[in-house]
């Protein structure tokens, strides 16, 4: 099959189930049923050696005996025999697989050996496969269901991507009585070859598919799956139900799936970076797929909740509380709308009680005056069944004031039979109802947290963010050392260091060994000291005696060495101890106590803590995480996420924290997160600030020799805007431009370049009469995935300041080793040399990115790219399904 490498998967011709059975129960009795009875439009084949016929249809031994190679292959025999049977697919032409059959990794080692094997004939054959262990795949569209769920469902616009088949299951079953639909219904499994990251990109280009739900309960490839969820998120909303949130689920998952699951705060900080939402339960998930589905969002979090009784009102003002969502402080102009509209019983506040008697009329009035509030981001409107209330008759009143609005309108209609009327009407007209008030306001949070996290995705960070550069040479040498030696803790001094050289202010260690060096130390330091021990094994250095505080002379320091060295021994007789550091005693008495590092998940890699420090900090647990690299609005969010936040701020006698010094020290922690990938752990606590600014006390670094041959920022999630390739470059007749990788604010000045372009240069740049770029394509053609593709943007200076000239990029295929190229100048910048530099610049980064090959497609009218095309070794031949197309080709291995 043509198009994407997973069409096979999703949109196959033919499908042949292995394992076709008529025995009552059978998994294979059932998919085929699924398989007959959805209205697949294509061919099915039954291929089971005991049967001549099943369910009416003729049954091969082996799919060898089909002809010609169908296109999907479903297996549902017995574990021990997948291999082989992946292996037959191969020989047989078959390039996708779905293997429900369980056994796998789930089970153990040998499970594990098993899959190992399946996966080894599936990747020597070409075969693409989807599970072990796993429900199947749902096109409902194409009428094909190739799952053994029962029932047919809906065709829609909502795509479901799960492990677990039972969530599949519980979903199908809640959505078809609603009326909802869906584009595709994938059940992952055991993700043992197909993963996340692939179907989401998948799903991301399917012109079927409006929005992703997933469910997770492990991942393989963290940075696939990020890169994955960005590009999803630029153009669709995607909504995620990850568990495993606590080490009990965390270890059901992995029993469950074989795959490892990274720490929960790490997932949530993906989830603020790749612009999604996540959900905590499967009520939740159906709540935020019915928001989203309305095609709304608001612009901030504070929502005004519409009621006719009390109760409802605070049971919907509670659970706003406890998810953040502020409720909105009504204007003295909707105050007195709602005064001249309402009784005088009322609430005169948010919620606004309607009271019990409350017709369609107050409805209409209350929700309407809401909408028109500045200070209103979005409606939750309840009604119960009240004997003067009727429940039609207020959703109709609701629809005509929600007309218009670009706010969200949530309805919860309370109840069942009484409300049921009123309840289809809302459902009919687009907006989402449900039955509990908390629901309701859950599906707003949903869509707050969409748009906060939209707006994080555009962060484009640089990986450097100072004008006063790391010295990076010395950052590498401390941590070499340290590995030189066989030493993967850092000492207390060479942390220090490390920090210095990322230009973090420290406190300076003297490291000694003895009793007399100790006191030597202190003479030169100068009284008060401080007196730490020195060991790979202690990270809590208080717990165990290890720090002394305010040694004001010599007698002081030499005790306590010797009253240190005892207690350790005796508390920590395994320790290893290097002796002690002796450090200026520093006394802020404003300082609040914080902390700042660097932990490494083993899915995501490097994430940035922020949070309270001190002795406690284990005991409040209040902290903020963030995938790295950070910038200032970043850290901003990061900092705003922790209780400590409102300590920075000026109370009691104390005046406000230097921000601008805090800020600027946690953009360098997240410069050491992405410059070092030898670094495994950063504490810097106690990190204390105040009026004057930041100082580390204290810091503790593990490393480890990253894997040979890994790439820059190989280590990371998020590839950091790439600063090292901007330049100025000089054309043919003398003229300075800059050439720089896109970044996300470049919007406007792309939309302005696209609309001052000619129609001939439209024509042979998009194929079209293209005059305006919808924000989809804006939003795709701005927003950056540095790891899977890139884009140069030519700058030149004028009156009126930048303007954008040209633009270059390329986008790599789903193959990962082919990228297609886009080149487009401004017209008055034709003949210049410009099209050769940014084409170079392309092929350069490409080839560097380790891509194989650069193709084109070029109107075969465009004779100017293709003379510049061959004269940079392209080859060219006619396109097979369009005459007027030339495919260019360029090997970058060359």
């Amino acid at each position: 099959m043509g198009g994407h490498y997973l069409s096979a998967l999703f949109e196959p011709r033919s499908v042949a189930l292995i394992g076709a059975s008529e025995r009552p129960g059978k998994v294979g009795t059932l998919v085929l049923d699924n398989l007959l009875g959805g209205g697949f439009a294509g061919t099915v084949f039954a291929v089971n050696p005991k049967y001549s016929r099943v369910h009416g249809i003729a049954c091969v031994p082996s799919v060898s005996k089909i002809a010609p190679p169908v296109d999907l292959a479903v297996i549902v025999t017995p574990p021990a025999t997948v291999p082989g049977l992946i292996e037959e697919c191969g020989i047989a032409g078959i390039r996708a697989a779905v293997v429900i059959t369980a056994g796998f990794g789930e089970l153990g080692a040998e499970g594990k050996a098993l899959e190992r094997a399946v996966l080894e004939k599936a990747r020597l054959h070409g075969v693409r496969m989807l599970g072990p262990n796993c429900l199947g795949v749902m096109r409902p569209s194409l009428g094909m269901n190739a799952t053994f769920a029962r029932g047919q469902p809906l065709a829609g616009s909502l795509a479901l991507v799960a492990q677990s088949g039972a969530v599949c299951a519980a979903m199908l079953d809640w959505a078809t009585p609603g009326g909802i639909g869906f584009s595709s219904v994938v059940s992952m499994g055991g993700t043992s070859d197909v993963d996340f990251g692939e179907v989401i990109d998948y799903l991301a280009s399917d012109p079927r598919t409006e929005h992703i739900l997933l469910y997770i309960e492990g991942v393989r490839d963290g940075r696939r799956l990020v890169s994955s969820l960005r590009a999803a998120a630029r153009v669709k909303p995607v909504i995620v139900m990850k568990v495993g949130r606590y080490p009990a689920g965390s270890r059901a998952a992995v029993s469950h799936t074989g795959a490892m699951v990274g720490r929960d705060d790490v997932f949530d900080a993906v989830v603020r970076r790749t612009g999604i939402v996540r959900v905590a339960s499967a009520g939740q998930l159906v709540a935020a797929a019915l928001a989203l589905t309305a095609h709304v969002s608001p612009r901030g979090n504070r929502l005004a909740v519409v009621t006719n009784g009390g109760g409802p009102g605070v049971m919907a003002a509670d659970r706003a509380a406890e998810l953040g969502i502020a409720l909105a402080t009504l204007s003295p102009a909707t105050l007195e709308k709602l005064e001249a509209a309402l009784p005088s019983s009322w609430s005169r506040g948010n919620p606004v009680d309607l009271i019990g008697d409350a017709d369609a009329a107050r409805y209409r009035a209350a929700l309407a005056a809401c909408l028109a509030d500045e200070g209103v981001d979005g409606v939750v409107v309840i009604l119960t069944p009240q004997a003067m209330t009727d429940a039609d008759q207020a959703a109709k009143a609701v629809i005509e004031a929600a007309h218009g609005s670009s706010k969200p309108v949530i309805a919860s209609w309370m109840g069942e039979a009484s409300v049921a009327a009123g309840r289809n009407t809302l459902r009919a007209a687009g907006l989402p109802v449900f039955r509990l008030p908390e629901m309701a306001v859950e599906a707003f949070a949903c869509l707050a947290d969409f748009n906060r996290n939209q707006r994080a995705l555009l962060e484009a960070p640089p990986p450097l963010a100072h004008s006063d550069p790391p010295d990076l040479e010395r950052a590498h040498a401390i941590l070499g050392a340290a590995l030189a030696d066989g030493r993967s803790v850092l000492g207390p001094t060479e942390s220090k260091e490390l920090l210095a050289a990322f230009r973090i202010p420290v406190v300076r260690s003297v490291d000694v060994s003895s009793a007399d060096e100790a006191v030597a130390a202190a003479d030169k330091t100068g009284y008060p000291v401080v007196m730490k021990i020195r060991s790979p094994d202690i990270t809590h250095k208080s717990d165990v005696g290890g720090v002394q505080l305010g040694l004001s002379d010599a007698a002081s320091v030499a005790a306590a060495y010797a009253t240190m060295m005892a207690e350790v021994a005796k508390t920590q007789p395994k320790a290893r101890i290097a002796g002690v550091s002796i450090e200026s005693m520093v006394i802020r008495p404003y300082a609040r106590e914080l902390m700042a590092g660097i932990a490494r998940d083993p899915i995501f890699g490097p994430a940035i803590i922020f949070g309270a420090g001190g002795i406690a900090i284990e005991v409040l647990k209040d902290r903020a995480v963030a995938l790295p690299p950070l910038n200032a609005a970043l850290v901003e969010d990061m900092i705003h996420g922790t209780k400590v936040s409102r300590m920075l701020e000026s109370f009691r006698n104390l005046p406000p924290v230097d921000r601008v010094a805090l800020d600027a020290l946690l953009l360098r922690v997240s410069e050491i997160a992405t410059e070092l990938p030898e670094l495994q752990e950063l504490d810097i606590n106690p990190l204390i600030a105040d009026a004057n600014g930041v100082l580390a006390l204290d810091a503790r670094i593990v490393a480890r020799a990253p894997p040979p041959g890994m790439p820059r920022y190989g280590h990371m999630a998020i590839l950091p805007y790439p600063a090292d390739l901007e330049s100025e470059v000089v054309l043919s007749d003398g003229t300075r431009v800059s050439l720089r990788p896109m970044r996300p604010e470049d919007a406007p000045l792309e939309e302005a370049f696209i609309a001052a372009l000619s129609p001939d240069t439209m024509r042979l740049r998009f194929l079209s009469a293209l005059r305006t770029l919808t924000p989809a394509m804006l939003a795709r053609f701005t927003q950056i995935d540095y790891d899977r593709e890139m884009a140069f943007i030519v700058l030149a200076g004028g009156p009126g300041g930048e303007r954008e000239i040209g633009v270059g990029r390329y986008a790599t295929l789903p193959d990962g080793k082919t990228c297609e190229y886009a080149i487009v100048l401004a017209d008055e910048w034709h003949g210049k040399g410009l099209g050769r530099i940014v084409m170079s610049r392309l092929i350069e980064v490409a080839s560097a990115r380790g891509l194989e090959t650069m193709v084109g497609d070029v109107l075969a009218s465009n004779e100017p790219m293709l003379r510049l095309c061959a004269k940079l070794g392209f080859s060219s031949a006619p396109e097979a399904e369009d005459a007027q197309m030339r495919r260019v080709s360029l090997d970058l291995r060359r």
